[in-house]
C-alpha cells in the first residue's frame, strides 16, 4: 500500500467571504452548498448561486478546490427540484459532489458523470464491507463517520488502496452517530438530517419529579441526581447549575490538532476536514491556519502542539475532546461538557480587515491609543511602520497595531469605536486582506 500524497486540508465555506478567508489561511479546498439539499441550510441561505459560482472560479484561480454538499435526504416531492439542482451545480464545474443517500448518488452520476462523488459522513461508513460497497458504486472518497477509529481506517485502506479517506479533525460533535439524531425533530420539529437541526442537545435542561397522585411536576432541587441502569448497575451523575440547568447531551468540540502526526504516520488518510459552515469568519481563518501549520510541520519533521492549542483555544468552544478516532468511546469519560453549551475563547476579535486591506470593520471596542494583536493569513507578514493614524510594531514576537486616530469612511473621527458601528475605519497602515485584530480576554 502506497501512502497518499500530501494530505489535503478541507475547510467549511458558509458564504463567499468565509470561502476566501479559509483559502487565504491555508485550506487546500473548501466545501459548501446553496440549498436545502445541503446539511447546513442556514449557511446555504447565505450562499446565493451567483456567489457560489464566483467562489468556484476564485478557488480554481488559486489552484484550489471546491466540493459541493448535496448531502441531505430528500422527500419524494423534492426529486424534480433535486434533479435541476444537481444540473445547476454541475454547470459550475466543482471538483466533487458530497452526497449521503444512495439514490442521490445514483442520480448525480446519471446527470453529471464527470463530477467525482465523495460520500458524506452522514452515510456512517465504519467498516470495510460498507466502504467496498460504495467504492463499487463509483465513490472516489469516503468521509468517514466520526465514530470510526484510526485502526479501522487502516483496515479499509488495506483492502481498498485506491479509495480516498477523509476524516473530521475539528468542530462540533453530534450526540448521536454523525447526524443520526431525532431529538431536534421531536422537540422542535426541525429535521437534523435535512439541514435544520435546532441543536437541542445543547439546551439547558432542568430536573423535575412527577407526583403520581395528581400528575403534578415538581422542580427537583437536590444537590446530586443520578440515573442507573438496572441491568448492569452503571450509574451516571447528572449535574445541574443553579439558575441554568444541566446539559445532559452536550458534547465537547472535536480537536485533533495534537494527534496530526499520529494520523499522518498511518499513511492512509487523504484529507483532514474542519466542521463549521455556520461558525464565524475568525473561526474559518484560525482553524485553517492552525491545521495548515500542523500539516506543514509534520512534513518538515517538526511539531508545535502548544502553538496549535493556543490558536484553537482563542476560538469560542464547548471544551475540546479528541473524539473517537484515537480512543474508543468507552475508553474515556471526558467527552461531555456538563456546564454550558458554549464558552468564550481566550481571545476577543476586535476587527476584520476588508479585502482591500486598507479598511476594517469593528467587531469589539477599540479605543484611541490602544494596541491590538494582528492575526495574518497563513504565510503572510507585515512590516513595522508608523503613520499619522497609528503604528505597527513588534512585541513579544507578535505584530501589534496601535490606533492614535480612529477615522471612519463617512469622514467622522472618533476616540473609540464599538461593534454597533458598521462604518469601516481606516487602518494606520495596510494589512493583508482578511487579517484580524484581537486581544486576550480577561480571565
Amino acid at each position: 500500500m502506497n501512502p497518499p500524497k500530501k494530505v489535503q486540508l478541507l475547510s467549511p465555506a458558509g458564504n463567499l467571504k468565509k470561502l476566501k478567508i479559509a483559502l487565504a489561511y491555508g485550506a487546500d479546498a473548501v466545501y459548501g452548498g446553496v440549498s436545502h439539499f445541503s446539511l447546513r441550510s442556514r449557511a446555504a441561505k447565505e450562499f446565493r448561486f451567483e456567489d457560489f459560482a464566483e467562489g468556484v472560479k476564485y478557488a480554481h484561480n488559486l489552484g484550489k478546490k471546491v466540493f459541493v454538499t448535496i448531502n441531505g435526504f430528500p422527500f419524494n416531492s423534492q426529486l424534480k427540484l433535486l434533479e435541476s439542482h444537481i444540473e445547476k451545480m454541475a454547470s459550475l464545474k466543482p471538483d466533487a459532489f458530497i452526497v449521503a443517500a444512495i439514490g442521490v448518488l445514483k442520480l448525480a452520476q446519471k446527470i453529471a458523470p464527470h463530477i467525482p462523488i465523495h460520500l458524506s459522513t452522514q452515510a456512517n461508513v465504519l467498516n470495510v464491507l460498507d466502504a467496498q460497497s460504495y467504492y463499487e458504486m463509483g465513490v472516489k472518497r469516503i468521509v468517514a463517520a466520526r465514530e470510526m477509529s484510526l485502526k479501522d481506517a487502516i483496515e479499509i485502506k488495506k483492502h481498498l488502496p485506491e479509495l480516498e479517506l477523509e476524516i473530521f479533525v475539528h468542530g462540533s460533535m453530534c450526540f448521536a452517530f454523525s447526524g443520526r439524531c431525532l431529538i431536534s425533530a421531536l422537540q422542535s420539529g426541525r429535521m437534523p438530517n435535512r439541514g435544520s437541526c435546532a441543536n437541542d442537545c445543547r439546551f439547558d435542561y432542568e430536573y423535575f419529579v412527577r407526583n403520581v397522585e395528581n400528575d403534578e411536576l415538581i422542580k427537583f432541587d437536590g444537590k446530586e441526581f443520578y440515573v442507573k441502569n438496572p441491568d448492569n448497575g452503571a450509574m451516571m451523575r447528572l449535574e445541574e447549575t443553579e439558575g441554568l440547568g444541566t446539559h445532559i447531551f452536550n458534547s465537547k468540540d472535536l480537536n485533533l490538532s495534537g494527534h496530526i502526526h499520529e494520523i499522518l504516520d498511518s499513511g492512509v488518510i487523504n484529507a483532514l476536514k474542519i466542521e463549521g459552515r455556520t461558525k464565524s469568519d475568525y473561526y474559518a481563518g484560525i482553524t485553517a491556519r492552525a491545521y495548515r501549520a500542523a500539516i506543514d510541520d509534520y512534513y518538515k519533521g517538526e511539531k508545535r502542539e502548544a502553538f496549535y492549542a493556543h490558536e484553537l483555544n482563542t476560538l469560542k468552544n464547548r471544551g475540546f475532546t479528541s473524539g473517537y478516532l484515537i480512543s474508543r468511546p468507552y475508553e474515556k469519560n471526558n467527552t461531555q461538557n456538563h456546564l454550558s453549551a458554549i464558552s468564550e475563547g481566550s481571545y476577543q476579535v476586535n476587527a476584520e480587515v476588508l479585502e482591500n486591506g486598507e479598511w476594517a470593520i469593528c467587531k469589539h471596542t477599540i479605543m484611541q491609543g490602544e494596541a491590538k494583536e494582528i492575526v495574518l493569513p497563513f504565510g503572510q507578514d507585515v512590516a513595522c511602520g508608523r503613520s499619522e493614524l497609528g503604528e505597527i510594531y513588534e512585541e513579544d514576537g507578535k505584530k501589534m497595531m496601535r490606533f492614535d486616530r480612529i477615522c471612519l469612511e463617512n469622514g467622522k473621527e472618533l476616540t473609540s469605536i464599538h461593534s454597533g458601528n458598521t462604518n469601516a475605519f481606516k487602518l494606520p497602515l495596510p494589512l493583508p486582506a482578511f487579517s484580524f485584530l484581537r486581544q486576550r480576554q480577561d480571565s
